[in-house]
């Protein structure tokens, strides 16, 4: 049930006097007054540069812009692709999409995000919404402002993002119909087993206009089907300390252990498939009775639902149980040698075939009533809603190799040798003394099954108000004002199903044995090749046959054997305490008021325009939570039963925040030099807070099988936002005699925090820390007391530690119109960025301590298109490029690390057969460029993942 209650805005716009009224349309957020903004028909890619330059050249603001006339007008798959275009913009590619979007070499989580002006919540918890959740087909123009302005929404450090959808009464036709029909084809699909080769994207779109142009209406809708494919190799954490050289005074370890070296946790050797299935739609209707008021709706809803699996061999080193020799040393890591499994230790390779389901779901609708009340006043009106929905279900699948997997009793395999030597950034070299096991099924042995389900939502709220009101004055041409009031609320579920044991077979939750009709075997293909065969598990068949009555689902649970439980099962020493403290709610409420001056005068004979003013923005933040306080009902303990039926009387639920008030001064100076240059000076400060879901209170603690504690405590609803105050200055030249421009632009940032760090604090000391922790828990395996022992503590603050981050974007478009037929359809889009700053951040990498620059930052970016168009043929190549920088990779857990500079080359070619009638051909990914990943040094390898070349084929019809 929706808690929204606009009381103050209403109170404020009674005092006013406005009862139901308009504000200044988004589009004059984005591009300035409608009045200034140039309209350019585009027909093509060349025409939508044009377009996008004069959108620039217009705005009032340092901005960059694209745009298309028509729905479906923008060629790329998704809005992160087409947004990578632009100067100082780079994306994170995820599964060889790019999802989020860098600016000016901060992270997606500093990047806010709106569509026609709304801000917009994300299904992954964060800030920064998912661009591949938003159709290129379905998006009329967009806009990133690197520079704001105070009426512009709070929230992006690096820069903010406008997506913005059709109004139709701006359709130069009554009625039109398009239809975009392509076929595809991933040419790595066929080296993945049960992979997808083939999928398609279509779209199709009307625009009419109805009552004499006073009506508009627009409807689209968009599908994408495309096979997920991924072969990958992943190193895993360094997180153990390990005198594995033991050479005698070695002194080269930290402070900690000097004679130890780092020892990875080991390392997956993965075929990834499956199938992506992206729906959008969208329905826009426009209401403009007279040429002062216009009143319109609109409503866009993406579902991307995604179900992939993930198949091969996990390898645990256990480097502190292990036997290790030959060991390869570099700058006091192992980067190579021999691992053998000691009689009492935990060394193994795991057979893994995981079952990951995600589906996301977002929406967003609003109304706007815009109203030029009198000859000076404009007053706009604007509510919305904006929700997302995300479910991901992961399946996990184990089994090991046993002596015999037809014996009575089974018992696990102990010949595990392993030998590998990691060699960078290339494939590593790698034995296994199992090698001939993995594919036998007289062997291999399923040994557990877990699932582990995100569930989360997140719903805003949004009403708005804005009034305009233009002077005749010298130097203040116009004064706008105006009040924000949103209520937002997050909410995260998390369950568990688990039976078995990932590191031997349980006698009390017996192994499956497999059986010819549920396995296949798998070769390597390519560069792989030389990996070992395995079996590939059909996970229907394995758990039809596991579980005859049905597979149990998962639940929120205590766990049977839960401590604070007080009706436990005495035959479980299972918590999953954690599926009840990482379960929540966090509640976000803003008021948001603004004043802001437009300036236009002369200065010293130079037309100057722009604006200043300041946006306050008051904040009451707040998360359910659960604390243990001993079980004390004086201290508001309370008997919280589960899904399971378990009771604990340790908790006492609460709800903790803060509040805070910002202030935001913020400037945009612009000076026309000449009728084709002007000059353009920001400065502001501005904000970003923290994800949503790092506001959650969630401390818990879980044991492993084998009794290591480990706990997180990486969110908290006392986290603050983060601040800089910035300065743009950027010179633009408009060619005259053809079309195309020339920017260049530099631009500082004191930043005065660098956002949440989380640290990890190995051999933490639970219990002499109020963690109410066993000393023992029973091995599920053979039913004796094992002693539990101290591992890693997470812990997550606001980093109080700024500094500066600057840089330089250059910007050169031309279509060369000058030359001679047929060449005077060549043409060159081409932005270069280089990105430099002095913040770096202490990050634990498993056990060791690594100094890293901000997440997404690349000291060079360069993104260059050349096209072509002649007559009826376009084609144009687009090829980006970056550097080496940080973000997170996932493994058993989430990693953050170094990626490796990577260049993506896409090439498309388009023919118009009639003016109804065309065709393209399009390659993404040309020369198959892989991602790749290191920890503290390339030698450390972190990822290297290959997702093939996608090709498409399609028509395109309009009407």
């Amino acid at each position: 049930m929706s808690r929204f209650a606009p009381h103050r805005l209403v109170a404020a716009m009674a005092a006013i006097g406005v009862c139901s009224v308009p504000f200044h349309s988004a589009l004059a957020q984005v591009a300035g007054s409608e009045e200034m903004t140039e309209e350019v028909v585009v027909k093509g890619f060349r025409q939508s540069i044009v377009n996008a330059i004069d959108q620039k050249r217009f705005a009032d603001t340092v901005s960059e812009q694209l745009s298309a006339d028509d729905l479906g007008g923008l060629p790329d798959v998704s809005m992160a692709d087409a947004l990578t275009r632009l100067p100082g913009i780079s994306a994170v590619r995820t599964g060889g999409q790019a999802a989020e979007i860098n600016i000016r070499g901060m992270s997606g989580g500093f990047v806010f995000s709106t569509l026609n002006g709304r801000e917009q919540v994300s299904t992954s918890g964060s800030r920064s919404i998912e661009f591949d959740q938003y159709p290129s087909e379905l998006i009329h123009s967009a806009a990133v402002y690197k520079s704001p302005k105070v009426s512009l929404i709070e929230g992006g450090v690096a820069g903010s993002v406008e997506l913005k959808t059709v109004n139709p009464l701006d359709n130069d036709d009554v009625h039109s119909f398009s239809a975009n029909v392509r076929g595809m084809y991933n040419d790595r699909a066929a080296e993945v087993h049960d992979a997808e080769e083939f999928g398609h994207r279509v779209s199709f779109s009307y625009q009419g206009k109805f009552a004499d142009d006073r009506i508009g209406v627009a409807l689209g809708y968009a599908q994408l089907y495309q096979p997920s494919v991924a072969t990958q190799f992943v190193g895993l954490n360094y997180n153990a300390l390990i005198d594995v050289d033991r050479v005698p005074g070695d002194t080269d370890g930290p402070e900690s252990d000097p004679a130890a070296e780092y020892v990875s946790e080991g390392m997956e050797l993965q075929h990834r498939g499956g199938e992506e299935t992206r729906d959008g739609y969208l329905a826009t209707v426009v209401f403009e009775p007279n040429d002062s008021f216009t009143l319109k709706a609109d409503a866009f809803i993406s579902k991307f639902d995604s179900e992939e699996f993930a198949r091969g061999l996990r390898v645990k080193f256990e480097g502190a149980s292990a036997a290790i020799a030959n060991e390869q040393i570099l700058d006091n890591y192992m980067i190579g040698g021999n691992i053998n499994r000691r009689s009492n230790g935990l060394t193994r390779v795991e057979l893994v075939n995981d079952d990951n389901r995600d589906y996301d779901e977002v929406q967003s609708y609003g109304i706007n009533a815009d109203w030029q009340a009198t000859e000076r006043l404009n007053i706009n009106f604007d509510v919305s809603l904006s929700s997302a929905e995300s479910n991901f279900r992961n399946g996990l699948l184990w089994a090991l190799v046993s002596e015999d997997a037809y014996a009575e009793t089974p018992v696990l395999d102990g010949d595990v040798a392993i030998n590998y030597q990691l060699n960078g950034l290339d494939l590593p070299n790698v034995g296994f003394s199992q090698a001939d096991d993995f594919a036998d099924i007289d062997k291999v042995l399923v040994s557990k099954y877990g699932i582990y389900p995100y569930e989360n939502s997140d719903e805003i709220n949004a009403v708005r108000i804005d009034f305009k009101y233009d002077l005749d004055l010298p130097v203040l041409s116009s004064i706008e004002f105006g009040l924000r009031q949103t209520e937002r609320e997050y909410t995260n579920d998390r369950s568990v199903f688990e039976y078995g044991n990932d590191s031997n077979f349980s006698a009390l939750e017996a192994p499956l044995r497999l059986t010819e009709d549920m396995v296949d075997v798998v070769s390597w293909e390519g560069q792989f090749s030389y990996f070992p065969d395995y079996l590939a598990i059909d996970l229907d068949k394995a758990l039809a046959a596991w579980f005859p009555n049905g597979t149990p689902q998962p639940v929120q649970t205590w766990g049977a054997g839960n401590a604070g439980v007080i009706n436990p099962d005495p035959d479980s020493t299972r918590s999953y305490d954690w599926t009840m403290l990482q379960s929540g709610k966090v509640y976000e409420d803003t008021f948001a008021a603004y004043i802001m001056a437009n300036l236009e005068a002369d200065v010293f004979g130079i037309p100057m325009t722009g604006n200043i003013g300041v946006r306050m923005i008051e904040t009451d933040q707040s998360a359910t939570s659960l604390e243990n306080v001993g079980g004390d009902p004086l201290l508001g303990a309370q008997y919280i039963e589960d899904d399971a039926g378990y009771i604990n009387d340790q908790y006492a639920p609460s709800i903790k925040g803060i509040e805070y008030t910002d202030y935001l001064p913020q400037m945009n100076l612009n000076f026309a030099l000449s009728d084709n240059d002007q000059l353009r000076f920001a400065a502001a400060q501005v904000m970003s807070r923290p994800p949503i879901n790092r506001l959650a209170s969630d401390t818990s603690y879980t044991i492993s099988d084998s009794g290591e504690i480990s706990a997180n405590s990486s969110n908290s609803p006392a986290l603050k936002p983060f601040y800089a105050t910035q300065y743009d200055i950027s010179y633009e030249h408009y060619f005259d005699s053809t079309e195309g421009a020339f920017a260049l632009a530099l631009f500082y940032k004191d930043i005065e925090s660098t956002g949440i760090v989380t640290t990890e604090i190995p051999q933490f000391d639970f219990a002499g820390n109020g963690f109410a922790v066993p000393e023992y828990i029973t091995d599920p395996t053979s039913g004796v007391p094992v002693p539990t022992r101290n591992g890693t503590y997470t812990v997550a603050y606001n980093d109080e530690n700024g500094g500066f981050l600057q840089g330089v974007e250059v910007a050169y478009t031309q279509v060369f119109s000058m030359l001679p037929e047929p060449f005077d359809g060549l043409g060159l889009n081409v932005s270069y960025s280089y990105t430099e700053s002095e913040i770096e951040r202490d990050r634990i990498l498993g056990s060791a301590s690594v100094r890293q620059p901000l997440e997404g930052l690349s000291e060079n970016v360069l993104s260059s298109t050349a096209f072509y168009a002649f007559r009826d043929f376009e084609t144009r190549l687009s090829v980006r490029s970056r550097d080496d920088f940080v973000s997170d990779q996932v493994a058993v857990d989430t990693q953050t690390v170094f990626y490796s500079g990577e260049t993506v080359v896409d090439f498309q070619a388009s023919y118009q057969f009639t003016d109804r009638l065309g065709a393209l051909f399009q390659v993404n990914n040309l020369t198959d460029e892989p991602t790749r990943s290191y920890f503290n040094t390339e030698d450390q390898t972190g990822t290297i993942q290959y997702f093939g070349r996608q090709f498409f084929l399609g028509v395109t019809y309009s009407l």
